[in-house]
């Protein structure tokens, strides 16, 4: 039978009571995680978020209480009340924070009963995470997702209070507003009122807080909710929350210095320190360096070895001359068979499409015709590349342009980018089958980057147009707009964009916006849009453009992920209470369902069903 609360209060919680709170009679409230029965004695560990507290139940010293214990099981909701006294010396549990003292219980109430679960939140890891999310208020019982949970509060909090001390506005902008498509696709909210007619739930708060510094608000920010109907991975889900921010007349490295700040703040409430300011990369240079746009500094950079090759070797290698040959240094490389590296060789042929040849070094090496060519690349490799040399251990993969290669005149960027994509499919494949290909971070190796001025248009080859690359507020460089690139060389365009980037992974994006309307007509017009679609689809941003915007800029970075790689995480889903699964699907309340036909008629709505 089960107890009634009454009017007993918790006096202190299940992680709090230590070895000097000795004699003090308390009264605790949680969980049972686990329970031993001794006969004559029973244990109970009680558990609440703060921590576990050992409970004894004696018959001898009250039957009752005992029978109650008797009847408990894991998960059980109980209150106990009793006299806080030291564990002998042998039965001290150092892994436990309380585990000097423990509980002698003179009353026990079993508040609520539980059947039993799919899995015990006492265990350290549950494997089937279908089955975690279809339970997720067990799972978020465990200690592992409490201490996440925890994380992504302290971070959320440590972020409000510094943007605060800025001088920045908290302000929050509309869930439901109107579909402007300008990325992935929108959530549609039908309108009851306005038969055939949708809401849009926001893909971010773009407009919105662009509108907000017109409106002279000067400072916003936001831990904004966001929405987008895309395919999802283990970092994306359709509902997301970004740490949302806008400044009026800033410069670039305004913002830069307020996004360093609150990093560093998020960063020492969860225990860890990082170095400010972060250094900083132009796109360009990130391409030609690691071969993509968001790299890891923890690995050696990419480097151009063509000067290491005389004009005969390029020849008889059939090495297209004026093109890049790119060395990749990759640490902690295991050793290979013959066989090995023959189908490596193959692999990378096969990976690196028409374009690009594997120089196999370890074979020149053995040519007397070749060897000190080998040696020559190896040592403008680790030259390049910043380091004292290039250590046996590690692997050092030429890729050279075959002959007959040509490629466009923007730097040869497609080539870095091909030997950078490469590298990270190696990267994978190597830290599967050996766990030894990348060089692993230890917890406090954090290597932030700026990455900037990225270009404002990219070629679409499905539309055979140009579209936007960050999105279509973004101003250009004013040196491109003076210099007429618009419209002459659209892929020489540079955006005031810029990232922040995190160990090879994306934290957020940014930019100085556009604030004059001739030139976001402008930029419109080059995007092929014609006036009057630009007025239907952004005819409020436009019209507000004329009535005294001022320069500004911002930022967004995603929260979730920010709290994924504090908490160490592998995936969004552990550190967001109630997530979607891939298929953006909530398993624990089975959504989204059929509506009646009845919802359906009031928002004038008729399903079409295909096959």
């Amino acid at each position: 039978m089960l107890d009634f609360l009454g009017t007993r209060q918790r006096t202190h919680t299940c992680g709090e009571l230590r070895a000097a709170d000795a004699g003090t009679t308390v009264t605790l409230m949680g969980w049972v995680n686990r329970r031993r029965d001794h006969g004559n004695l029973i244990f109970l560990d009680v558990r609440d978020r703060y921590g576990i507290t050992q409970i004894v139940l004696d018959r001898e010293l009250s039957p009752e209480a005992h029978a109650k214990a008797e009847q408990a099981r894991p998960e059980y909701v109980v209150a106990a009340t009793g006299q806080i006294r030291l564990r002998g010396a042998e039965s001290v549990n150092p892994k436990m924070a309380t585990g000097e003292i423990e509980i002698a219980a003179t009353e026990l109430l079993i508040l609520n009963d539980s059947k039993v679960p799919p899995f015990s939140p006492a265990e350290d890891a549950i494997q089937n995470e279908e089955v975690r999310l279809r339970y997720r208020y067990l799972d978020l019982r465990r200690p592992e997702m409490q201490r996440n949970i925890e994380v992504r509060h302290k971070v959320t909090l440590a972020v409000r209070e510094y943007l605060a001390s800025q001088g920045f506005y908290e302000i929050e902008t509309p869930f439901m507003t109107r579909s402007t498509p300008e990325g992935a696709r929108d959530y549609l909210v039908p309108s009851r009122v306005h038969p055939g007619h949708f809401y849009a739930l926001p893909q971010s708060p773009q407009l919105f807080k662009q509108i907000l510094m017109i409106s002279g608000l000067d400072k916003y920010f936001q831990i904004a909710r966001c929405f987008r109907d895309e395919d999802l991975r283990a970092d994306r889900q359709p509902e997301f929350t970004q740490i949302d921010l806008e400044m009026t007349f800033p410069q670039q490295e305004d913002i830069f210095r307020v996004v360093e700040g609150f990093l560093k703040a998020a960063f020492e409430v969860t225990g860890e320190k990082i170095s400010t300011p972060f250094p900083r990369m132009t796109y360009d240079e990130a391409i030609r360096l690691y071969g993509i746009d968001k790299p890891d500094l923890r690995l050696p950079p990419m480097t151009d070895v063509r000067d290491a090759f005389s004009a005969e070797e390029l020849s008889s290698l059939k090495i297209e001359a004026g093109l890049p040959i790119i060395a990749i240094v990759i640490p902690g490389q295991v050793e290979m068979s013959n066989t090995q590296r023959k189908a490596f060789a193959q692999e990378i042929d096969r990976t690196a499409g028409p374009d690009l040849a594997f120089l196999d070094l370890r074979r020149l090496e053995k040519s007397p015709q070749y060897a000190a060519l080998a040696q020559r690349i190896d040592a403008a490799a680790a030259r390049n590349c910043g380091l004292a040399g290039v250590e046996p251990e590690n692997r050092l993969i030429v890729l050279s342009p075959r002959l007959g290669t040509t490629a466009p005149a923007r730097d040869h960027l497609w080539l870095y980018k091909k030997a950078g994509q490469l590298r990270l499919d190696l990267a994978k494949r190597f830290q599967d089958e050996h766990g030894a290909f990348t060089k692993k971070g230890t917890a406090g190796d954090y290597k932030f980057l700026w990455v900037t001025d990225f270009p404002f248009f990219e070629w679409d080859e499905e539309t055979r147009t140009w579209t936007f690359a960050h999105h279509p507020f973004t101003s250009p460089h004013e040196d491109d707009l003076k210099a007429g690139r618009m419209e002459s060389d659209p892929e020489a365009v540079r955006a005031l964009a810029y990232d922040i980037v995190l160990n090879g992974t994306e934290l957020g994006s940014g930019s100085i916006r556009i604030h004059r309307q001739d030139v976001q007509q402008q930029i419109f017009r080059a995007l092929g849009m014609s006036d009057e679609e630009a007025r239907d689809r952004f005819g409020f941003f436009l019209e507000a453009l004329q009535y005294g915007t001022p320069p500004h800029g911002g930022i967004a970075l995603g929260l979730d992920r920010l709290v994924m790689i504090l908490a160490g995480a592998s995936s969004l889903r552990e550190v967001i209470a109630f997530p979607k699964t891939a298929k953006a699907i909530d398993l624990m309340v089975n959504a989204p369902t059929p509506v009646s036909d009845a919802q359906l008629k009031e928002l004038h709505i008729r399903p079409v069903l295909r096959s």
